[in-house]
């Protein structure tokens, strides 16, 4: 039967094919197919005839056309055909369906919908025809049935495809299905509806299926709605992320069911592949997921910002630049000082995850290989490094803090890049060599810049492995090359930084000798010095058998590298002999200029604390002393000074810094007897000869000198220190080595002392002629003179200093919160400064000193205050209690001096009480009672205290400001604070009598302009700040809303509680700044801020009404408190600045009149004419932002049909024009009053309205 259908397919006219088929019954004909088709035997050629003899014009074919479609569709997805036979039958399907009618393609599509959504399909090989099917079905332009009505193919499409979007996709047909719309001619709503339904399909899918869905769902995207493609596969992996973590971080039989970590992040890798890839073909994807970020920076930062999102924007960066990632970190750190220096917006916004935590973990994740991300890693920490690294200043010095201190958000980009470059240096092992070259380029090419962090980064990946950059010993022996060049504090970090190489690695360290001895007789000073400070290093590090082993020895290495080390040529005897050569290339420094011989001497002691074995060859070096030392008792001075200054010519320099000589013989002895000598079991005789000898020529030097009068060193009051002849440099240069030697012997008299009163009246004696000279020098300096002894550092060892404030701290501590400065000896007083006032000083530097550079020790500070405190008690006292106990005795001796007479009030000590109750208060937890109660404290002294000096004041309510913001917001506090200045100073208009206010005392006459008002201006301008950003905060999520979802009633106002607190605080703020622009405030820096901030308050007013406007209608209109708070702007703001704006310009035409009746007219009046310029300068860009908000206030009320302009007044201010009359006797006629006062009267009317609002004294 087959083979006469395909015989009767082969005749010109169909005619008799038909004929013969009509005879046949449809379940014959579909069994013959079926049966050809299983066989393999010419199923083609046979379906090519059936479809030939069955033509569509005819009902019966048509019927018959469509029951073998249908069958081979059954036929294909039953999986029992041969894979050939299936392709070729899907072929003929896919070149035939463009035949049937528009009924049949409907009942076609239909059949594969069912099918989909009941889940009957076995292998979805037929699922190719359906994007024929829905093609044809658009390109018919019939009405065709569907359901109870009419529709069009394209309408009949739109069904069928929501149809099948609302039902059930199996799983494992979901990315055919996906990779079937792409073929399928979609309208933007159709797609967006097919995104939705695809993304919504990711839960239910095992991770491996997710990447080539991904890769079809980006296909398909390029149709639109790529941003909402993005979205949904970000949000994915997001939650998917944290999940995981919370699994990993919990109970660990969790670990049971979690996804495998590897697998996790090898399928975000494959996916992030995937979505660089479609980027790169299509360049509007990338826009939008740079969009798609930016609103999660501005908006709800948790569902735009996640590891998986920064790694894939770091992947893009080949494509894109990196601007977009550098302004997220900042913005990221900016935002975060903004919150945690304000309980206002603490209370209203979540805490945010840490955008550096997000990308350290990206960093760790990259290990499962995310090579594509990796090098996006390493050029974005470089970036990051070179932007916000450390700046040069005017003086060449760079403006660095302490890192674990630093709270400024450059500085915390800078240490980000240097810890993704560390932690990538760490686990990618292809990329360590790129890093290392990188940063050892821009060692040596930045060298004029700072670098230190730089240095930093080296240094860490150096002791993370030196082992492994062995390999890479070559980069760090070019970079040796360089030493001439490289200034000294460069190559001094540098050589800190390889110091561990140099214990691994002989060719390093022989490569570094050599570059060493080289710069030792370079011409360059610089050279000569880097040579002494590699050579130094080089002595602390190789340590000699027998040494002391020191906190301060170089850092330990690995158990591995110790083996390497122990193995190796490098030990303790081997190490003898070369530090021996070493000591013997320094000893030749003792020739060259005073710079490099100084290094020698300051750096000494160190390698004799490291090296204790050394001291024998250290101490026979520092003999060179001998050569300035007067042996005969009698002779003074003792020292030879002449000697130290070298005369060529008219050139007079410092040839041996003897001082410093002094100081390391001295550092020396005192160490090595107290360290080195009693561990020595037999000490040789020439080694004690040695010692003694020292000790006694210290002995005699310190007898002698003090003995010794100016005029035995030619330095009297008659002596000339001017920097201009030779003699004055050559008395400058004695006086300051006769001062460092005084310094030095002080340090060394006392260390040997063992508090013996005869050492400490030496002591003294050596402090008195200290005095003296520097007595003389600066009296020299205060007429004219150049101070030049003054400059240099004090010799005195922190060790010293630590031990004198071990001794003095208590003392100073009990002595002033003991004896009142009143009560105290009148004639102990020095230089107009009292000993409890000196005492006070020293406390509040060492607490000012500990609180900056000492943070993580605090505890053990406030604890070593106390001297009541119980060993018992030392674990359960938070800092906030030690730290609230040192508080209440600085607040009463506070206290006993606001009670003090007037006369008796010392500003200086008052103020260096709040300085250290600022200090102090810094270490209270805001969420403590302490701080709670520090905070009423100083606000009671604030409220019932007048003190009339400005310097205490500003000290005392920074004080209170500081305690207030992250306690509360501040605006309340400031509009008291306005009111009260507004009594004080007094009205604008002088009929006006204003009603004083008595909030705090503090504010008086004396204090209320400038001091107390710029202040209040100050926190003004921070409140509308943050203000601000939460405006801007609020546009982003309302953005991120429209975006990704049509606005719904029931979430109408999803931020109403921080719409509620802007509202509150603008509202407040603007009762501040009525009572502001209504006082009489002297011209200068008040008015001028004064202005700019109306300005600011303006536009911020109009972002609000800006907002407004883009959430009026999704919201059902604006709240009601909106409409109050433009009333009360109508009412009472905008009319006042007018009327500001006038009562400026009458002051200044008077200012002008005056300066034009002075002698000196012309210059006078061009003074006076500046001042007037500069002050009046905002003027115009706060009328401008006054009409803005009006402009946007009127788009407003036509939006949310409320008339919100009922209660503004529109200015008249720019409505001007030129009278010529008056411009001709302007010109002829030098009086400018009529024009001025012509100004003044626009504003007349305005003018009553205010005047009736003020408070009027009953």
């Amino acid at each position: 039967m087959d083979q006469k259908i395909i015989s009767l397919a082969a005749e010109k006219t169909p005619d008799r094919l038909q004929k013969f088929l009509q005879t046949l019954k449809e379940d014959d004909l579909a069994n013959l197919l079926q049966n050809q088709a299983v066989r393999g035997k010419a199923a083609g050629a046979l379906l090519r005839a059936i479809f030939k003899g069955s033509p569509c014009s005819e009902e019966a074919g048509a019927l018959r056309r469509l029951k073998i479609y249908i069958c081979c569709i059954h036929l294909v997805e039953s999986g029992d055909l041969q894979k050939e036979v299936a392709s070729e039958i899907i072929g003929l399907l896919m070149l035939e369906a463009h035949n049937f009618p528009g009924s049949f393609l409907v009942k076609l599509a239909k059949e594969f919908v069912g099918a989909i959504k009941e889940g009957s399909l076995t292998n979805g090989k037929s699922l190719e025809l359906l994007p024929i099917i829905l093609t044809a079905l658009v390109a018919n332009k019939e009405n065709l049935d569907y359901g109870k009505g009419e529709l069009s193919g394209e309408e009949c499409k739109k069904q069928l495809i929501n149809t099948l979007c609302s039902g059930r996709w199996d799983q494992q047909y979901v990315v055919q299905l996906t990779s079937m719309f792409k073929d399928v001619p979609l309208t933007a709503e159709e797609v967006e509806f097919v995104v939705e339904k695809v993304l919504r399909m990711f839960g239910k899918l095992n991770l491996q299926e997710i990447p080539p869905l991904v890769y079809q769902l980006l296909v398909l995207s390029s149709k639109g709605s790529r941003r909402r493609a993005l979205e949904g596969i970000i949000a994915f992996f997001n939650e998917l992320d944290k999940r995981h973590n919370e699994e990993q971080s919990g109970d660990e039989l969790l670990d049971l069911v979690t996804v495998p970590s590897g697998e996790l992040r090898h399928v975000e890798g494959t996916i992030i592949l995937h979505i660089v890839f479609a980027i790169k073909l299509d360049c509007e994807l990338g826009r939008e997921l740079l969009k798609h970020l930016k609103a999660g920076q501005q908006g709800d930062f948790s569902n735009n910002i996640c590891p998986f999102s920064i790694a894939l924007l770091l992947s893009v960066t080949r494509i894109q630049r990196f601007e977009e990632q550098k302004s997220l970190v900042v913005k990221s750190f900016k935002d975060r000082q903004l919150l945690q220096s304000s309980k206002f917006l603490q209370n209203l916004v979540p805490h945010r995850s840490c955008v550096s935590t997000m990308i350290l973990e990206v960093v760790k994740n990259s290990v499962h290989s995310w090579d594509h991300v990796t090098q996006g890693l390493v050029e974005f920490g470089f970036i990051l490094m070179d932007s916000y690294g450390p700046k040069k200043t005017l003086d060449g010095k760079s403006i660095e803090m302490s890192s674990g201190l630093s709270k400024i958000p450059n500085q915390h980009a800078c240490k980000l890049g240097a810890n993704i470059l560390l932690e990538t240096f760490k686990i990618h092992e292809m990329i360590r060599q790129e890093i290392l070259e990188q940063v050892l380029n821009r060692v040596v090419t930045r060298a004029s810049s700072p670098i230190s962090h730089f240095l930093d980064l080296l240094s860490s990946i150096i002791m993370y492995a030196p082992l492994v950059l062995q390999s890479c010993s070559s980069k760090i022996t070019e970079t040796f090359d360089y030493f001439s060049f490289l200034p000294l504090q460069t190559v001094q970090g540098l050589l800190k930084a390889v110091q561990p190489l140099l214990k691994i690695s002989m060719s390093v360290r022989d490569s570094l000798i050599l570059v060493l001895r080289k710069a030792m007789f370079a011409s360059q000073l610089d050279a000569r010095k880097s040579a002494v400070a590699g050579f130094l290093l080089l002595l602390k590090n190789f340590k000699v058998l027998g040494s002391l082993s020191s906190s301060q020895c170089s850092q330990s290495i690995s158990v591995s590298q110790v083996h390497v080390d122990v193995h190796s040529r490098y030990n303790s005897v081997a190490n003898e002999t070369f530090c021996l050569e070493i000591i013997d290339s320094l000893r030749r420094c003792l020739g060259q200029q005073a710079d490099v011989r100084l290094m020698l001497y300051e750096g000494f002691y160190d390698v004799l604390r490291r090296n204790s074995q050394l001291a024998n060859s250290i101490m026979q070096t520092l003999l060179s002393l001998k050569q300035f030392y007067e042996p005969e008792p009698d002779v003074l001075p003792p020292l030879k000074l002449e000697a130290c200054i070298l005369t060529k010519g008219d050139q007079i320099s410092l040839q041996e810094p003897l001082d410093h000589l002094l100081c390391c013989v001295q550092h020396c002895l005192v160490w090595s007897k107290s360290r080195v000598i009693p561990l020595q079991q037999e000490e040789e005789e020439e080694e004690e000869e040695l010692y003694q000898e020292l000790e006694d020529m210290l002995e005699s030097i310190t007898s002698r000198m003090i003995k010794s009068e100016l005029e035995d060193f030619e330095l009297d009051k008659s002596a000339d220190f001017s920097q201009s002849t030779g003699v004055g440099i050559k008395n400058s240069i004695c006086a300051s080595l006769v001062m460092g030697i005084c310094e030095v012997l002080i340090e060394y008299n006392f260390s040997i002392s063992n508090f013996s009163k005869n050492k400490f009246e030496e002591v003294l004696s050596l402090f008195m002629c200290y005095k003296k000279l520097s007595d003389i020098l600066n009296e020299k300096a205060g007429k004219g003179k150049t101070k030049t002894a003054n400059k240099m550092e004090s010799f005195w060892s922190m060790k010293f200093v630590s031990d004198l404030l071990t001794a003095l701290f208590r003392v100073l501590l009990w002595r002033y919160t003991s004896i009142p400065t009143s009560v105290e000896d009148l004639g102990k007083k020095e230089k107009g400064k009292s000993i409890s006032l000196l005492c006070l000083e020293g406390l509040q530097k060492v607490l000012g000193a500990v609180s900056l550079f000492y943070q993580p020790k605090i505890q053990h500070f406030l604890r070593a205050l106390d001297v009541t405190d119980n060993e018992g008690e030392e674990a359960e006292d938070s800092i906030s209690h030690r730290a609230a106990f040192q508080i209440r005795q600085f607040q009463r001796s506070l206290l006993n001096l606001l009670s003090s007479q007037e006369e008796d009030f010392n500003s200086k000590e008052a103020l260096l009480l709040v300085t250290v109750l600022s200090n102090l208060s810094k270490l209270l937890e805001p969420s403590s009672p302490q701080f709670v109660q520090m905070l009423s404290w100083t606000s009671k002294i604030c409220k019932e205290n007048s003190q009339e000096d400005p310097s205490f004041c500003k000290g005392l309510m920074n004080l209170l400001f500081s305690l207030h913001v992250l306690y509360k917001s501040p605006v309340t506090l400031l509009r008291d604070l306005s009111q009260d200045i507004h009594g004080h100073l007094g009205d604008i208009d002088e009929d006006v009598e204003v009603e004083k206010t008595d909030h705090f005392a503090m504010v008086n006459l004396r204090t209320a302009a400038p001091t107390v008002c710029l202040l209040v201006l100050s926190q003004a301008e921070k409140v509308l700040e943050e203000v601000d950003w939460l405006i801007t905060k609020l546009k982003g999520q309302v953005s991120q809303e429209i975006v990704s979802e049509e606005p719904s009633s029931q979430a109408a106002r999803p931020h109403h509680a921080i719409e509620k607190a802007i509202i509150m605080q603008l509202g407040t703020l603007l009762t501040f700044f009525h009572e502001l622009v209504q006082t009489a405030l002297p011209s200068g820096s008040c008015v001028d801020i004064l202005l700019k901030d109306l300005c600011k308050m303006y536009t911020i007013l109009t972002a609000l009404v800006r907002y407004y406007l883009q959430v009026c209608q999704s919201a059902g209109g604006i709240p009601k408190n909106m409409e109050k708070l433009v009333k009360l702007s109508g009412s009472h703001l905008t009319p006042l600045c007018y009327s500001f704006i006038s009562y400026i310009q009458n002051k200044k035409s008077q200012s002008l009149k005056c300066a034009g009746e002075k002698k000196g007219k012309a210059a006078a009046v061009a003074t006076a004419m500046a001042r007037v310029l500069r002050e009046t300068k905002p003027i115009p860009n706060l009328i401008f932002a006054i009409e803005q908000y009006e402009k946007f206030l009127i788009h407003l009320s036509k939006k949310s049909k409320v008339n919100l302009m009922q209660h503004m007044k529109l200015s008249t201010s720019r409505d001007f024009k030129i009278k010529g009359n008056i411009l001709d006797m302007v010109l002829r006629d030098e009086e400018a009053d009529e024009p001025e006062e012509g100004t003044a009267s626009e504003h007349e009317g305005q003018n009553k309205e205010p005047a009736k609002k003020k408070r009027k004294k009953e």
